[in-house]
């Protein structure tokens, strides 16, 4: 949370780990120089309009021109804008909790000049709960959406394992990363968490229960976009090639949700250089076979 408006904070009341509740004020900034810079913008107001009053009695006595008197207009209807800018710093002169949460941290301390906009506090949402927060790289952010299980398990308590939930994926790239964020929100049981441990995630994509699925080594797989790839599959000593839906990734395997069948034989080594219907000879016993799950 940030003050909308610069200056030196005169009250900073909370202390970090405080529940507050909405509508609480939370902090203020000096409003001496804010409430002279009210009364500077009341008077130029003030001045302005008797400007016109007078203005439209010499208009009307034929002293002024039309063009003058709308200046006049002009000039009253900017005093009155920076009036109201004047008023509305002083309204958002202070911080005040736009819901029930706790006080995370403190940025800022009482009687220092702050900016506009410069964090002062750190507020967590008590209606939200614990989340944990992480970025995934493409061929990862594909397998996963909203609802999605996973296990949450901390540094801090070795013996813990919970569960929890995809509540927010990001629809584009971090710019500075290159990943995509998600949320998870975290059931906490009886456990007392804490804001800023560190989390470890697995998780669970929801179309990984869904029916019988076959896997094959990443490295068979030579061409994708998306949820389709391609592979070689050996037919007869020759290299056939298959168009697969690729369901996740799992470490060094792919799971496959349609074009191969358990039991195949699949090309690893050398298969970018093939092309389809290539005459091939085996030259290693351990074939590469995709299994079923």
């Amino acid at each position: 949370l940030s003050f909308k408006v610069g200056g030196v904070i005169r009250s900073l009341s909370v202390r970090e780990g405080q529940r507050v509740r909405k509508g609480e004020r939370l902090a203020e900034i000096e409003q001496a120089e804010i409430n002279a810079q009210v009364e500077q913008a009341r008077q130029a107001f003030e001045k302005a309009e008797r400007d016109v009053a007078r203005g439209e009695r010499l208009y009307g006595d034929q002293v002024i021109s039309l063009e003058q008197l709308q200046d006049l207009r002009t000039q009253s209807a900017v005093a009155e804008a920076a009036l109201n800018s004047a008023r509305f710093n002083w309204n958002y002169a202070a911080i005040v909790a736009p819901h029930d949460g706790t006080i995370l941290r403190r940025l800022a301390e009482e009687r220092e000049l702050v900016s506009a906009g410069n964090p002062v506090i750190v507020l967590g949402a008590q209606d939200r709960g614990f989340i944990v927060r992480t970025g995934l790289a493409d061929r990862e952010i594909v397998q996963v959406k909203l609802g999605d299980v996973a296990e949450i398990r901390l540094d801090a308590l070795p013996g813990a394992a919970l569960k929890g939930r995809i509540t927010e994926v990001a629809s584009a790239a971090d710019a500075a990363s290159g990943m995509f964020g998600i949320e998870v929100s975290v059931d906490p049981g009886d456990l007392s968490l804490k804001s800023g441990l560190v989390a470890k995630l697995s998780i669970v994509p929801s179309s990984a229960g869904a029916g019988t699925r076959v896997y094959a080594p990443i490295s068979a797989v030579v061409e994708g976009d998306g949820r389709t790839a391609r592979v070689f599959v050996l037919e007869q000593q020759r290299a056939r090639r298959r168009d697969v839906e690729v369901d996740f990734i799992e470490g060094e395997r792919v799971a496959l949700a349609s074009g191969l069948e358990a039991g195949e034989q699949v090309i690893t080594d050398g298969a970018q250089y093939l092309e389809d219907g290539e005459s091939v000879a085996i030259v290693d016993t351990l074939a590469a076979r995709p299994a079923i799950r």
